[in-house]
């Protein structure tokens, strides 16, 4: 059995090598670098199904965004597969002057931003009785968030409560909630912060509704004014080791099965559509588009 290997986007871990060129009827190693709050998924179940539908073997990297698209274009990091949780991370990767990374994504899926909660915490009947925004105004809370400098999810924060600040008339809202000069004491890798919140250490985190729906983690829905969404994009990379076994994966993930399996993990499937050079997009993965539609 041929191996394939996935790399999720974002964390900083070793590369992964022994990329294997795709033969025969499998998709051979394939590499997938991921957004952060799609481990679960990622990991659990659309792995695991593609591994078994292709007869491959998946393996993944995850992390934020920004951070991984700073990799590559860096060549720290490679991989076959770039899926990310903001399309506008795509554009840093794209023309000369980037590398040339990417010339065309999907936008495939979305999910909105949410407060999570630890049900343990002592803030956590205040924040069923009282506007999240005041209670997390409380002294000795315990926020965690991402860095906004590399994390979608961590500007999509800052962005949600500047929005906040206006629609509930509370100025400076961001910096009261938040800190001043960014406040390092709340940002943690996106891989960790679930589980720091999960394990106590926190007593509410940002993160995004596939996160907490996923993990059965309570959540506060935020009204329509200020809700946020993260917007999952996927492309395959320039010079990416195994572009069939990458053509492969992502015909699995927008077909059928994979769109099930992300509606499962909490995730809002959205009609495809493509950004970027169309015409460069493989006739495989195009098909799966058209199917999906």
């Amino acid at each position: 059995m041929q191996r394939r290997t996935i790399l999720l986007a974002g964390a900083a871990l070793p590369f992964m090598r022994g990329l294997a060129s795709a033969q025969g009827s499998g998709a051979g190693t394939v590499n997938v670098l991921y957004a952060g709050s799609l481990v679960n998924l990622m990991e659990h179940s659309v792995g695991p199904a593609f591994d078994k539908a292709d007869g491959g073997h998946f393996q993944g990297f995850a992390g934020g965004s920004g951070l991984l698209a700073n990799q590559i274009k860096g060549k720290l990091r490679r991989g076959d597969v770039f899926i990310s949780a903001v399309p506008n991370v795509n554009n840093h990767l794209s023309g000369t002057t980037n590398g040339n990374w990417v010339s065309w994504y999907v936008t495939f899926a979305q999910s909105p931003l949410v407060i999570g909660y630890n049900p343990s915490s002592s803030f956590a009947a205040d924040l069923k009785r009282k506007p999240w925004y005041k209670v997390l105004q409380e002294p000795g809370i315990r926020i965690g968030r991402t860095d906004p400098k590399l994390d979608p999810k961590g500007k999509l924060t800052v962005a949600m409560l500047e929005k906040a600040a206006q629609v509930y008339k509370v100025p400076d809202l961001s910096q009261k909630i938040l800190g001043a000069a960014g406040n390092p004491a709340q940002v943690f890798p996106e891989e960790n912060l679930v589980g720091r919140l999960q394990s106590g250490q926190l007593d509410v985190g940002f993160f995004y509704s596939t996160e907490t729906a996923d993990l059965k983690i309570p959540a506060i829905t935020l009204s329509p004014e200020t809700t946020l969404s993260a917007h999952y994009t996927a492309t395959v990379l320039r010079d990416a080791p195994n572009p069939h076994g990458a053509d492969r994966f992502l015909v699995f993930l927008l077909g059928p099965k994979g769109r099930q399996l992300m509606q499962q993990h909490g995730l809002d499937v959205v009609a495809p559509s493509i950004a970027g050079d169309t015409a460069k997009v493989p006739s495989s993965i195009r098909s799966a588009l058209n199917a999906s539609r």
